[in-house]
């Protein structure tokens, strides 16, 4: 049996490639998916300046909701500094050192600042060098308040050395002189003061009175060689039930910096949402390929029924036939969905939406489970696609092998119809949830509906076939005749072609449209709702000084200004009888804010923006139940569990995001705990601008620029999120119109015994080739115009739902450019095919077949 599976299939080359290719794209679409998602749970940075401890105490950064992924936490959550002497008595440990991070830049001769990778984290106490792996210092410890240390990087990057002198800006205090006592040779060693002078910058000390007093931010331990584990197993029995993290091994290098680690999550989250939609599309192009492969088959699938073959047999013979085929392309598609995961982990650290130096986690796990995937999805549509033929009786089944049933299932065509009613009712979302998750929804009911259209489009393809052929006039070419009658009599043939062409269209413009319309309606909520000219940051400072608000203020022609900074929040809320937690991101504002923001607030006033308060999205009120003058409970982002007074609700969430905590309660809950930026209103005079100029320009590392800056000309300043969702939609369609070109000509390689009995009855070659344009211009405008129409739904609401307006936002150069494509596709794999046949004469097409 495995033998003559493998002949049959020989038989039809084209049938062949088109599966081979849909099985190769479709496993490297879903390998890659997969390494990207396993790498944003398993991956880790590199360990950097912790290389030289063998165990590191840290708190746990991440939230652990009941029954789903733990949230990571990009805000440093503090230590007992107590610790230190409490584990530097353990058995086996040489070292101990409590490390404290915080910002500190380094301004050269010139007044400019020396670029550092990370400068709200560069600062560190010289204990600190415990930590590292053979760190090669030249010169000696700190030894005062008036000494540092540099990393050999810093110290190149300012031309200075030991006994030079530099200025730093550490802390958000103003710039001090210091003389270098030492260059340190070793990864991301940075700025070392004295542990005195490191706790007093980083208000650590008592004196502050500061929320981090006696703390660190983790405890680095130097072991005896081989007493590593020993040595953790001791701490994590010591520290049980403190909270605590005890890590060894690759985990530590998330423990440099939190944020980083963080950022591991944007991958899970990245290939959950790309998860749904690859299943689909790979399921669908799959489907469609055996459906093709089978269907060339149905005459020698019908002869073995005719000779006996059970129905089980029939489809036992299908599936091992796909089977075989499908295992020679996962391998190689496996392998090309690790270079896939490559280049998309690349262009993702291009972009900044993970660290460079985030390495992708390789293991069997994502190719066992496309293997496991694809192999299940190609069996169950050989059965379904081998169940008619199968079931029939023989002779029936011999008879149907040239020709389709002439009416559709009845049963097939009202599933279809059910498949379409749920993907418009899923594409109301938008109008009640005006969110990312509700865009979502967008493009997942255009990709459904399409698939609804696949099983009704048959009976679809029959009518419209049926309505052409009546509108035919009677002198009318031959060429015209043959064609109406084709699309009639193959109306399932022509059905799978539509659907695959339809899917196309479907998937890029309700992907594409959501993804834009959601962008557009951001915009337009930051830019109405930004009421100040002017944002003044300092990126290579790590935050902005302490005294730069009042100095803004002071500035002539200044009316307002109010810090703005971002930090994240963790918020749960009962959904279908179940607990869900969300990560948002939350701005932290003064009770000013409202005269450099207009948040449209619907209930309540940013003015009481004060002590333990919130402000909330109407989203988030109506997820949480809150209102104003109740309390909603909270994680911030280092962990810390609050419930806090609801003092305003107000309706740009898109722009602003869910949540706005007041700027006294993320005190002491940042990782750098300076301001981020200033927002600054002005009188709009010329001299209220130069003012400002001046102003950053005599301040080493101050940025100013609008406050509204307004997108440039084509996708150059495009946000990230606007990137890949262009490089998903690219790959993906490349993938869908390869495979519908495949699909395409095989089928059209297909009918070279049609076209030859046509020539032996007297049809020329061109009068073939007319017939099979006008096939083909039928099957595109009934794919385009099925396409828009299963689309026109979902984009109409998404578009009302967040721009209140019954159209979406978007390029308009895209519709005619992806017309252009599919029609070009399709005239290719048909046209070229056909002319191939055409040169066979056709007596011995016929004794071919």
């Amino acid at each position: 049996m495995f033998r003559l599976a493998m002949r049959m299939a020989g038989n039809r080359i084209t049938a062949l490639i088109a599966m081979v290719c849909a099985v190769l794209g479709g496993a490297a679409l879903m390998t890659a998916t997969g390494v990207l998602a396993e790498s944003g749970l398993r991956s880790h940075l590199p360990v950097g300046r912790l290389a030289g401890a063998d165990v590191v105490v840290a708190a746990d950064q991440e939230f652990h909701p009941q029954g789903d992924l733990p949230i990571a936490l990009p805000e440093r959550r503090r230590i007992p500094a107590s610790l230190v002497n409490a584990l530097s008595g353990l058995t086996g440990v040489e070292a101990v050192a409590g490390d404290i991070a915080f910002p500190a830049a380094l301004v050269d001769a010139r007044g400019g600042v020396v670029p550092i990778d990370g400068p709200g984290t560069a600062g560190h106490g010289w204990s600190s060098t415990k930590l590292l792996a053979e760190p090669g210092i030249e010169g000696r410890a700190p030894g005062g308040p008036g000494e540092v240390a540099l990393s050999r990087a810093i110290a190149g990057a300012a031309g200075v050395g030991v006994g030079g002198r530099v200025e730093i800006v550490a802390a958000g205090r103003p710039a001090d002189g210091y003389r270098v006592s030492a260059v340190v040779d070793a990864p991301d060693a940075g700025i070392l003061f004295t542990d005195t002078t490191a706790a007093r910058l980083s208000d650590r000390v008592k004196a502050a009175g500061g929320p981090h007093t006696d703390t660190v931010d983790l405890i680095g331990l130097r072991t005896a060689p081989g007493a590593g584990e020993r040595v953790a197993a001791e701490v994590r029995t010591k520290l049980r039930g403190t909270g605590l993290e005890t890590v060894t091994g690759a985990a530590r290098g998330d423990l440099v910096s939190p944020g980083g680690g963080a950022s591991r999550s944007l991958l899970v989250a990245l290939s959950g949402s790309l998860a749904g939609i690859v299943l689909l599309i790979t399921g669908f192009v799959v489907s469609s390929a055996l459906a093709v492969s089978v269907g060339g088959q149905r005459r020698d699938l019908a002869l073995m029924r005719a000779v006996g073959a059970t129905p089980r047999q029939v489809r036992r013979f299908v599936v091992a036939q796909a089977t075989v085929i499908a295992g020679t392309a996962l391998v190689p598609g496996v392998g090309l969905g690790h270079l896939l995961a490559g280049y998309a982990r690349r262009m993702l650290a291009d972009q900044g939406v993970v660290p460079e130096a985030l390495p992708l986690y390789v293991s069997p796990l994502p190719a066992v489970a496309t293997v496991t995937l694809v192999v299940l999805a190609v069996q169950i549509a050989a059965r379904c696609a081998a169940w008619r033929t199968s079931r029939l009786p023989a002779t029936e089944a011999v008879v149907e092998s040239r020709s389709e049933p002439r009416q559709p299932s009845r049963t097939r065509t009202r599933a279809g119809m059910l498949v379409i009613v749920a993907a418009t009712t899923l594409s109301v979302v938008p109008l009640v949830a005006r969110t990312a998750l509700g865009a979502a929804a967008t493009s997942l009911a255009g990709i459904i509906g399409a698939i609804g259209l696949a099983l009704v489009g048959p009976a679809l393809v029959r009518r419209l076939g049926t309505a052409a052929s009546l509108r035919t006039r009677p002198g009318a070419s031959a060429s015209a005749w043959l064609a109406m009658s084709n699309i009639r009599a193959h109306a399932l043939h022509n059905a799978g072609i539509v659907s695959a062409l339809a899917m196309a269209v479907v998937f890029v413009l309700t992907y594409t449209f959501a993804q834009t319309t959601v962008l557009a309606a951001t915009t337009d909520d930051a830019r109405a709702g930004t009421l100040a000219q002017q944002r003044l940051t300092a990126p290579e400072l790590g935050g902005l000084p302490a005294d730069t608000l009042a100095a803004v203020r002071s500035v002539p022609g200044v009316r307002a200004a109010a810090p703005v900074s971002s930090t994240s929040v963790v918020y749960e809320y009962a959904q279908f009888g179940e607990t869900v937690a969300e990560s948002a991101s939350a701005m932290v504002l003064t009770s000013d804010a409202s005269e450099v923001l207009d948040l449209d607030v619907r209930r309540g006033s940013l003015h009481r923006l004060t002590g333990r308060t919130v402000a909330v999205s109407d989203d988030v009120a109506a997820s949480l139940g809150a209102e104003v003058g109740g309390r909603v409970r909270l994680v911030l982002g280092d962990g810390t569990r609050i419930a806090a007074e609801v003092v305003a609700v107000y309706a740009r969430g898109l722009g602003f995001g869910p949540v706005i905590l007041s700027h006294d309660l993320a005190t002491g809950h940042t990782t750098a705990a300076l301001d981020q930026s200033i927002l600054v209103r002005t009188d709009g005079t010329v001299r209220a601008r130069q003012g400002l100029d001046a102003f950053a320009s005599a301040r080493p590392g101050f940025v100013l620029q609008e406050a509204d800056p307004r997108p440039a000309d084509g996708l150059k300043g495009s946000p990230p999120e606007v990137w890949i969702n262009l490089a998903v939609i690219v790959v993906l369609l490349t993938y869908l119109l390869l495979n519908i070109a495949n699909k395409l000509v095989a089928s059209t390689a297909q009918r070279r015994t049609e076209m030859a009995a046509l020539r032996l009855n007297g049809t020329t070659p061109a009068q073939i080739r007319a017939m099979v344009r006008r096939e083909a211009a039928f099957t595109i405008v009934t794919a385009l115009t099925t396409g828009l129409l299963l689309s026109a739904v979902p984009l109409a609401l998404v578009g009302q739902g967040f721009l209140g307006r019954p159209w979406p936002a978007g390029p308009i150069w895209l519709l005619p450019s992806l017309a252009l494509a599919v029609t070009v596709t399709a005239v290719l794999a048909v046209e070229l095919p056909a002319r191939r046949a055409l040169h066979t004469p056709p007596a011995e097409a016929c004794r071919a077949q």
